[in-house]
């Protein structure tokens, strides 16, 4: 006991006697860190300072409170938000619907871009005082995802300009004459915009930009002022070919000292009319065959006044920080929505298709195998849709949740390009064939736009979501890395280091009593369903914590290149942001009985997720002994996160096979004409038409059985006997007749003359 006694006295002293703590621990660590913490570049650290931390903070932090939460307001439209839904948006669909399918023809018609901008699809996020349509976030989001489910090029065409296609830099940034003198005309749509950023040298890491711009004087209007002379290569810019005004990512020097001391000023952000002597536009990429306007843009001693640089020379380098801010528009309601749509797009046919396609006797639809790419399908929807209208809450809100837009960019682009694969899996050959009938391989093709843009995803994952949450989310970290950089900041560094470790004690003591409980002891907002995954999450938002700390301590700076392991962590966040929007989503709907399954399949995915993802962590600590203690820390009785049940399965897709219902509350975006000349409405109709006509074919299975009528024999071939049995009355026969049309209507795929091929005069979409 004695010795006990002094094992933990003397630590324990040192740490409560102020003193000795600030000689014996703090001053020391801090150190170890100083030296440990590699520098921040300044793209970095503006990325680090950019925008605000929100519902993530609180996962990050291991308290997440759950009331607070819903109590959030749930997400939804205004009248008039509803009222451009129901007749532009309906309106543009109906006039893409009626396009002929030519993928030479490399841009939307012109009476399309008329309308759009007639219609103020180019001002969503404009003020209505300069003519614009000033609507929220999420219905931004809405218009996108409704445009998004039937015409990836078309949705595309909207997004940009309702984002960094200046319109945001100039509402957040811009001077005041600015705002009035481009505002009105981009709302009207008499100037196209497009944003230059990627060059063919620097993409993810834009302190690599090459483009410089130099302060110098030159002629501007028949008058010498001082400018900025420019020459830039950009590639990859949406809208460029036919952009009248573009809005340009450079770096910023004053050699001649014009401006003052100051001789670089990095990256700045600036509004150059496209018809300006040196700038060079209008060849196309074709990016994976899409319509949408894309191409290079090249600029040759192009000189511009200094009232172009976007806020003034107030904001000159400031570009970065600027652009990390905005990306918010596309990481978190653009990419999002069309990400969403297409998951939509995926269930709506799938699940049609999988009761229309018949082999052995019976749909698909009934065979596990295709069972459970039908409930991955629906539950990934589900979800998607529940974070896509949780991230737009929070924008909504005023919050610019850089962490939160990038999980949301990042999982809801990558669980549609997993639904999308599982929706070609389920047609199989008929995905595969191109033309006007095939609903999903231009989709298919065209998801992997929305993974490269806005910060590639890999990216995303292994650095951004975990590397910039755990600076900005974490209680202490940020003002304990400010401290590291003054040689007085000592007595600061202390205080915080004291609430860091008494924090760290906490999660550390909680986090092994929810792991002996299974977590049946941690908070929920309500009792009964489905206060159980509240619980979950709240335990592993504790985990987390306790893992982030260990991790920081051990690794240091040496975490910064572990992007593996930072990946897993972010995987982790994610995986209780996604999953907290999805109980959010749930309780917004009014806890459905009928919303179960999806809830239960969305949660149960997350949860294992998680588990793999702790799993994985632990496995690549670099002390073994570390990584299975912590295992077994956090579950002491082994990682009980198994993913979805079999059961549960088979009961979601099962009712994906019914038309109303769940399928008919969780596709709320994709829009579907009930038209034969739509291919998407032919399977649709095939698909109602055959479950209203479901007891028949049950009545005449049997009749096969009882030996009345022959086997081996299509539906189509048994009306005629069946109804001279007396099987079937005269009005069933014609319903099953309509119904065996529809139904290999709907299966069919294109054909084409070779000729016509060799020519390139072939239907696409």
């Amino acid at each position: 006991m004695l010795l006990l006694l002094l094992i933990l006295g003397i630590p324990l002293s040192i740490w409560l006697h102020r003193p000795w703590r600030l000689q014996l621990v703090s001053r020391p660590l801090m150190g170890y860190l100083a030296r440990a913490m590699p520098p921040l570049s300044a793209t970095e650290q503006e990325a680090i300072d950019a925008g605000s931390v929100w519902w993530e903070g609180q996962l990050f932090g291991g308290q997440p409170d759950w009331r607070q939460l819903m109590d959030l307001p749930k997400p939804s439209l205004s009248e008039e938000e509803q009222a451009f839904l129901t007749h532009q948006v309906d309106e543009l669909l109906s006039r893409l619907a009626a396009l002929p399918g030519n993928p030479n023809q490399v841009d939307l018609p012109d009476e399309i871009w008329r309308y759009l901008a007639q219609e103020g699809f180019f001002a969503l996020i404009i003020p209505k005082a300069y003519g614009g349509r000033e609507f929220s976030h999420y219905a931004n989001s809405q218009i996108v995802a409704r445009i998004a489910a039937a015409n990836l090029s078309a949705a595309v065409t909207v997004m940009v300009p309702n984002s960094l296609g200046p319109a945001e830099l100039l509402l957040h940034y811009g001077t005041q004459a600015q705002q009035d003198y481009w505002l009105p005309r981009l709302a009207r749509g008499e100037e196209i915009p497009c944003f230059a950023l990627t060059g063919p040298e620097a993409g993810s890491d834009a302190g690599a930009i090459p483009d410089l711009g130099v302060v110098t004087r030159g002629q501007w209007q028949g008058n010498e002022v001082i400018g900025i002379r420019l020459n830039w290569n950009k590639r990859y810019i949406t809208l460029a070919p036919r952009a009248s005004v573009i809005g340009l990512a450079f770096k910023l020097n004053d050699p001649d000292h014009l401006l003052g001391e100051q001789e670089e000023y990095g990256i700045s952000c600036a509004l150059i009319p496209a018809n300006l002597p040196g700038v060079q536009i209008g060849d196309r990429h074709l990016p994976m065959g899409q319509r949408f306007l894309n191409g290079p843009i090249r600029g040759e001693d192009v000189f511009i006044p200094l009232e172009s640089l976007i806020g003034g020379i107030e904001w000159a380098g400031k570009g970065w920080r600027m652009l990390v801010e905005c990306l918010s528009a596309g990481r978190g309601i653009s990419l999002p929505a069309l990400g969403t749509a297409c998951g939509q797009l995926a269930c709506r046919t799938s699940s049609a298709y999988a009761f229309v396609r018949q082999q052995f006797g019976q749909p698909i639809g009934r065979f596990e195998g295709v069972q459970e790419s039908l409930a991955r399908i629906a539950g990934l929807s589900y979800q998607m849709d529940a974070a896509r209208q949780l991230t737009t809450t929070a924008l909504d809100l005023g919050a610019r949740p850089g962490v939160a837009t990038a999980i949301a960019k990042y999982h809801i682009t990558e669980s549609a390009r997993r639904c999308l694969l599982d929706a070609m899996d389920i047609h199989a050959g008929r995905a595969i064939m191109l033309g006007r009938s095939n609903y999903l391989a231009y989709h298919y093709m065209g998801i992997p736009i929305a993974i490269t843009v806005e910060g590639a995803n890999i990216l995303t994952r292994s650095l951004m979501i975990y590397g910039q949450g755990a600076v900005r989310c974490h209680p202490f970290l940020r003002q304990e890395m400010a401290c590291l950089q003054q040689a007085e900041g000592l007595a600061e560094f202390d205080g915080l280091l004291r609430q860091h470790v008494s924090r760290f004690a906490r999660h550390l003591l909680l986090t092994l009593v929810s792991g002996l409980t299974l977590g049946r002891l941690d908070s929920a907002p309500s009792k009964g369903y489905p206060a159980g995954y509240y619980r979950q999450l709240t335990r592993m938002s504790r985990a987390l914590a306790l893992t982030s700390d260990l991790v920081m301590l051990l690794l240091g700076g040496r975490l910064k290149r572990r992007e593996l392991l930072t990946a897993r962590l972010g995987d982790w966040l994610s995986q209780l942001y996604l999953a907290s929007a999805t109980l959010k989503r749930f309780a917004d709907e009014g806890s459905a009985e009928q919303d179960r399954l999806l809830l239960d399949y969305a949660m149960q995915h997350s949860l294992q997720q998680i588990g793999l993802a702790v799993v994985g962590v632990c496995a690549n600590l670099p002390w073994p002994w570390l990584g299975w203690l912590l295992k077994r820390w956090i579950f002491p009785f082994g990682n009980g996160y198994a993913g979805p049940r079999d059961r549960l399965i088979a009961q979601l897709a099962q009712a994906l096979l019914i038309p109303d219902g769940l399928r008919q509350r969780l596709l709320t975006l994709h829009h579907c004409p009930q038209q034969e000349q739509d291919p998407v409405g032919r399977v649709e109709l095939a698909f109602m038409q055959l479950y209203a006509v479901a007891p028949l074919h049950e009545r005449l299975q049997q009749a096969q059985k009882q030996g009345q009528l022959p086997t081996k024999v299509p539906m189509a071939k048994l009306i005629e006997p069946a109804l001279a049995l007396g099987l079937l009355s005269a009005a069933e026969a014609a319903a099953l007749q309509e119904a065996e049309r529809l139904r290999y209507l709907a299966l069919q795929v294109d054909s084409f003359a070779a000729s016509d091929l060799e020519r390139g005069a072939w239907p696409g979409g």
